[in-house]
């Protein structure tokens, strides 16, 4: 099957470029002139290189998920979560990407300490086996929010996906982000009171 090439244009620069003009009937109406100044032809759009396309995606992946993080930091003082906001785009598509935005170390279910990562995407996706870190990725436009169980690998400075947590090493995976916030919440919660008051979010 060919995969299809995406092309990208800065749309805002043509909208700038090309603003709406009266039509030519209305203003003949009005005034019992002809313009014949209006350019018929439309400005030459100026397409992007999958790098500049990439660079815009990530500024806007980093700046959610630092609101994110506030956000989640915001809640209540004896909830912190380290501030680890990096983001990938996907290759041959660089509008979708994915961004990593903190990553912690938490007790749940019959795991004393699993480490985990919570990330957000401008897709949605599964998450993939070993070979592709995500698998089944939407053509439809969307938000996902996941946190995975994560185990450092051979090679210095990588982590993998912990699958002997679940199965799969998915803890959460949610489009709804008062879902996803609950969860991150619940899993930096330390005491049992504080919990519950999660749990009525």
């Amino acid at each position: 099957m060919q995969q299809t090439k995406f092309r990208y244009y800065d749309a805002v620069a043509f909208k700038r470029a090309n603003p709406p003009r009266s039509a030519v009937h209305t203003e003949f109406l009005r005034t019992g002139r002809i313009d014949r100044s209006i350019a018929w032809s439309p400005s030459e759009k100026r397409y992007l290189s999958y790098q500049e396309v990439a660079e815009r995606t990530g500024r806007k992946l980093e700046r959610a998920g630092d609101i994110t993080h506030e956000r989640i930091n915001g809640f209540h003082r004896s909830i912190r979560f380290p501030k680890l906001v990096f983001h990938r785009t996907l290759a041959g598509t660089p509008h979708l990407g994915y961004c990593h935005i903190t990553v912690a170390n938490s007790r749940f279910a019959e795991f004393e300490n699993v480490q985990w990562a919570f990330y957000m995407a401008n897709f949605l996706a599964e998450i993939g086996d070993e070979d592709q870190f995500f698998a089944g990725i939407s053509r439809k436009p969307g938000r996902m929010y996941f946190a995975v169980a994560i185990a450092p690998t051979e090679e210095e400075g990588r982590l993998t996906i912990d699958r002997t947590v679940r199965g799969n090493g998915v803890i959460f995976r949610t489009d709804d982000p008062k879902l996803a916030m609950k969860n991150v919440l619940m899993l930096g919660a330390r005491d049992e009171a504080l919990r519950k008051v999660i749990q009525t979010l």
